[in-house]
């Protein structure tokens, strides 16, 4: 017994020392890549994006389809519109913007240099794969970043599949191999000693609860999302067409699996009539109480939420529960009486269920919106539809979230696709959802910047940098690796268009490259 004990633990701490083997090798050789990428000129990083963009907008609807495919999650027709999103608005987005080049500050006398993350360790979630996939890599080269992608099992294949697409663009385009990798078939125990190397820089988290959590007690910097479960407030001043319009439209898109989707709707005696008649114009099935009733014990386990039920159609899920509705119904409407833990309908449904309550007045609307959020979600996002200004501002000043959609669709407004939000697919949460972060997660997050501060004394001049070279080396060896002597390494060149388009210096990138990892490899075998 103690003989098969000691040989099981044998075992794990081989099993453990294999997988961190295999992490350190693949982060390895995206640090070199990275002290390779950090030379390159403005122009060239923003070619290799661009060629990166282009391909992931190519592949937009192919890749919607395989998603659908592979996880049975959402509409094809939106993941297209999420994908294509993730690729050329993204990158006009940020283009103008300029993360490689100092910035010089004439009367502050300060000169700013961009210091990139390193190697940034990506989960992708399993409800908008590709579209995450595409937005993380262009967020990582913008800012000159190696990134390893890590695929959520459920959406493996096609995560897989389109990661090397991208690679083969950026490549092409002229970046160091080993920029982007992507692992294959990811585990737990392989996640977690990518999570915890001393290699990787910062992780980028986006999928469930346990994982994100399990990021930030990593040990390594983190940038993660907490859950959603988004309020929204339509007012008796509000266009209430046009506010169900809205809310159908978002709560069907893809059939709400980003987590920016409305989950509570509040509203006022007022408005009650007129906007149940118009969320029902807009394809909507008002559930009777038996209806809620069958809903709640479906959507609701001992265990949780149904997971069966992310990311199906509402026919689909009425039809699991046994609820009779017409065909072309988009969301389902369930009202309910109160809003705590004692009912479950009122916490996030990732499906086109929407819970529906009816406040006495304003104030108790935004005590009830405050009430949803503090079962989850909150600084996440929140919606309002109104035209008094008062009110929207109070209500924003009611929720604990860092952004609030107005007279938008909450889905598409809160990720950027409707509003002039940054457009993204991780969603910091901030202080009240305990995160560090409470914007939407772009490139900025992703390099810091060395302060150069003169003196601000007049009689101390303040230097020309506008004309000087602009090679800067970046983070320092590992410990463990200081036997690769600097003297022995070649001396850095400013990379630009044209030189990455000689097969010379590609040669010479995957020969010094090699060379680093061979001697790593020799000297921890030894």
């Amino acid at each position: 017994m103690q003989d098969s004990l000691f040989h099981s633990l044998i075992d794990i701490r081989e099993s453990k020392a294999g997988l961190l083997g295999k992490a350190d090798l693949v982060l390895e050789r995206a640090r070199w890549a990275t002290s390779i990428f950090e030379r390159y000129d403005i122009q060239t990083t923003i070619n290799i994006v661009k060629a990166v963009s282009d391909a992931a907008f190519e592949m937009a609807e192919e890749f919607a389809g395989k998603a659908v495919e592979e996880t049975g999650f959402g509409i094809k027709e939106h993941k297209k519109t999420k994908n294509e999103m993730a690729s050329r608005y993204l990158f006009n987005y940020y283009v103008e913007q300029d993360f490689v080049n100092p910035r010089v500050n004439e009367e502050k006398k300060i000169v700013e240099i961009p210091r990139p993350a390193g190697v940034i360790f990506a989960l992708i979630p399993s409800t908008n794969p590709i579209a995450t996939v595409n937005y993380k890599i262009i967020l990582a080269l913008l800012t000159r970043n190696a990134i390893v992608i890590s695929p959520h099992p459920a959406a493996q294949s096609c995560s897989y599949e389109a990661v090397q697409r991208l690679i083969h663009a950026a490549e092409k385009a002229g970046a160091p191999e080993g920029i982007i990798q992507v692992l294959q078939s990811p585990t737990i125990p392989m996640v977690e000693a990518f999570m915890t190397s001393p290699k990787t820089n910062v992780i980028l988290a986006t999928g469930g609860t346990p994982m994100v959590r399990s990021a930030y007690s990593s040990s390594n910097p983190a940038i993660g999302v907490g859950p959603g479960n988004v309020p929204v407030y339509v007012d008796s001043t509000a266009n209430i067409k046009m506010a169900a319009q809205r809310i159908i439209s978002s709560k069907s898109f893809d059939n709400s699996v980003l987590c920016t989707n409305e989950s509570v709707l509040i509203t006022v005696p007022e408005a009650e009539n007129s906007l149940k008649l118009a969320l029902k114009a807009n394809k909507a099935h008002i559930c009777s109480k038996e209806d809620t009733d069958l809903l709640r014990r479906f959507l609701f386990h001992p265990g949780g939420f149904n997971v069966e039920a992310i990311g199906r159609s509402a026919t689909w899920i009425a039809n699991e529960c046994g609820i009779r509705l017409p065909s072309e119904t988009k969301v389902l409407i369930a009202p309910i009486s109160q809003i705590g833990v004692e009912e479950e309908l009122s916490k996030e449904k990732l499906c086109p269920v929407l819970s529906y309550h009816v406040a006495n007045d304003e104030k108790q609307a935004f005590a009830q919106a405050r009430a949803v959020l503090r079962l989850s979600g909150a600084g996440h996002s929140a919606a309002i539809h109104a035209e008094s200004e008062e009110t929207i501002l109070n209500y924003s000043a009611h929720v604990e979230v860092y952004r609030v959609v107005v007279n938008a669709p909450s889905s598409q407004g809160a990720a950027g696709l409707e509003t002039n939000l940054a457009p993204t697919f991780t969603v910091g949460t901030g202080y009240f959802g305990r995160s560090s972060i409470g914007d939407n997660i772009g490139p900025q997050h992703l390099v810091h910047w060395t302060k150069v501060a003169y003196n601000r004394d007049e009689k101390v001049v303040f230097g020309n940098y506008h004309e000087i070279g602009k090679d800067f080396p970046g983070p320092l060896p590992e410990a463990e690796i200081e036997g690769l002597r600097p003297s022995s390494r070649k001396q850095p060149t400013k990379i630009t268009q044209n030189s990455v388009e000689s097969a010379e210096i590609r040669k010479e990138i995957r020969r010094l490259i090699s060379e680093e990892l061979k001697d790593l490899l020799g000297k921890s075998n030894g």
